[in-house]
């Protein structure tokens, strides 16, 4: 067990968050667990999925270790109580909220880790509020100037150039100083908080059959390409660009410590099919470690008990294993 617990936040309270982490608590030991969330949301999460949760109070300012057999919580109040499965963008500032006291919690020592619920980006900008997911958020509270979003499955590790973004505006988004940038921290964090002493990492083109030459776009001969070579000749052990759909076969995996893909749908389409619900989105490049579930707010499983908590206790023991290396270094 961690010294320092774990920080959990749900995620929307109209969503799966609360169901999985209440039906979790009945089979796993939450010593090292503290939710961020309202008690009263997770003691009605309980009941309607007709389990019971034993709740403890803490506060940063008054922190104890937990009893046995309770779970600890650190209050943050819902404007309005929930309905599973029906959107209140009266809640999304509690939703942000949540995510800043577990966030300021990590900063200041007080977990060793952040695991993030679903939560949902539509209806909190819905409430007047700019924001495009966890990472981004989650790098501006850190003072972080580029996270790298990575997804974790059985042994394939798939980061991204770029995150959530329409189609259209990728290429713009696409230059030498931000691959440069990704590429080093992903390399670093590989070396850092996953122990591999000299990753491998395979980069994909942007265009199909990796640009063709230059016939099916320049994007890999006039910035991938040279941007890869420059930090080859820095010691990175980086290979690409290669096409992705020839990249993400056996013999090309089989080699490599991680992937670094172009845009979101050209690399975890093939991560969650290799391991969905059972896949960890882990954010490098923060000073602090966070992981999260591979999946949505599932507002239609909210609150009927059929919700899969594979990805949540995936999310929870990479947490856990990141905090006790980062520990005994």
């Amino acid at each position: 067990m961690n010294q320092r617990p774990i920080a959990i936040t749900p995620g929307e309270p109209a969503g799966i968050g609360p169901d999985l982490i209440t039906e979790l608590a009945q089979s796993r030991d939450t010593q090292d667990w503290v939710v961020i969330a309202d008690p009263d949301l997770l003691e009605r999460s309980a009941r309607r999925l007709g389990k019971s949760v034993r709740l403890q109070t803490v506060s940063a300012e008054a922190f104890s270790p937990a009893l046995p057999g309770r779970l600890r919580v650190m209050p943050v109040t819902l404007r309005h109580p929930e309905t599973p499965g029906h959107l209140n963008p009266d809640n999304a500032a509690y939703v942000l909220e949540t995510l800043r006291q577990a966030v300021n919690g990590c900063l200041n020592g007080l977990f060793s880790a952040l695991v993030t619920g679903p939560v949902h980006k539509g209806i909190i900008n819905d409430a007047g509020i700019p924001f495009s997911g966890h990472t981004e958020f989650l790098a501006q509270h850190c003072g972080a100037a580029q996270p790298v979003m990575m997804l974790a499955a059985n042994h394939l590790r798939v980061a991204l150039a770029t995150t959530h973004l329409p189609l259209s505006q990728v290429s713009a988004h696409i230059n030498a100083e931000k691959l440069f940038t990704i590429l080093r921290i992903l390399h670093k964090d590989l070396q850092d908080r996953f122990g591999i002493a000299c990753p491998r990492i395979l980069v994909c083109g942007l265009n199909p059959h990796a640009g063709e030459h230059g016939h099916l776009g320049r994007e890999e001969i006039d910035i991938i390409a040279p941007t890869i070579e420059s930090l080859r000749v820095e010691g990175l052990n980086i290979v690409g660009p290669l096409p992705a759909d020839t990249l993400f076969t056996p013999r090309h995996l089989k080699q490599a410590d991680a992937v670094l893909a172009m845009y979101h749908d050209q690399g975890l389409p093939v991560l969650k099919h290799v391991g969905f619900g059972k896949a960890v989105n882990i954010t490098l490049g923060l000073p602090i470690i966070r992981t999260s579930v591979d999946h949505g707010t599932a507002l239609d499983l909210a609150g009927s008990g059929r919700a899969n908590t594979g990805s949540l206790s995936a999310a929870i023991e990479m947490a856990s294993q990141l905090g006790l290396s980062s520990t005994a270094r």
